[in-house]
């Protein structure tokens, strides 16, 4: 019969079998595409937040290391001239000392270094410079209930804006705070 569209024995698919598949196919596949591009942005954030995180928490790590203490005479001792915004840290910085009240929000001289792509530092001071990927600022507070002996230490790592400004607050931005008392050596 030459009316039939396929015959029962033949081992082949019709047209309208092979559209609906590849529409099928095309479905599945351009879902597919869709939960790669998530995944990939996803990944992308997730390596930035961590990146950013352990960058906050190495700066914190250097502020903590600086002497805040008491001496066996009962004198507090404080380190009010390490410049950590320097590669290695060196003389001549500002220390443990309060910083400016905006000094989280601006790139400020002694409170602020720029770092590279793998964390590596590359710059200090209010100029973004070339190479930079990270902006980190950082503050140090004093307690209101306890200024003599305690501080409030804050670092903040965000990608680098081109300019001297705080850029938005990205989701792959890290805000890292402690609080640090006098110790008897």
């Amino acid at each position: 019969m030459p009316w039939r569209l396929r015959d029962s024995l033949s081992g082949g698919f019709t047209i309208l079998e092979v559209v609906l598949a590849l529409v099928l196919l095309a479905g599945a596949l351009s879902g597919v595409a869709r939960l790669l591009t998530v995944s990939f942005a996803a990944a992308r954030q997730a390596r930035t937040q961590t990146s950013t995180t352990l960058l906050a928490v190495q700066k914190l790590e250097q502020l903590r290391s600086l002497t805040w203490a008491v001496d066996e005479s009962g004198s507090p001792q404080s380190d009010l001239g390490t410049d950590l915004s320097v590669d290695p840290p060196a003389g001549g910085g500002t220390g443990l000392q309060a910083s400016p009240g905006n000094a989280l929000a601006q790139n400020l001289p002694g409170y602020v270094d720029h770092l590279g792509s793998r964390g590596e530092w590359v710059g200090a001071g209010a100029s973004v410079p070339a190479g930079a990927v990270y902006t980190r600022r950082w503050s140090i507070e004093p307690l209101a209930e306890d200024p003599a002996d305690t501080l409030v230490l804050q670092v903040v790592v965000t990608a680098a804006p081109r300019s001297g400004a705080a850029a938005d607050r990205l989701p792959g931005d890290a805000r890292l705070t402690t609080v640090v008392t006098r110790k008897s050596r």
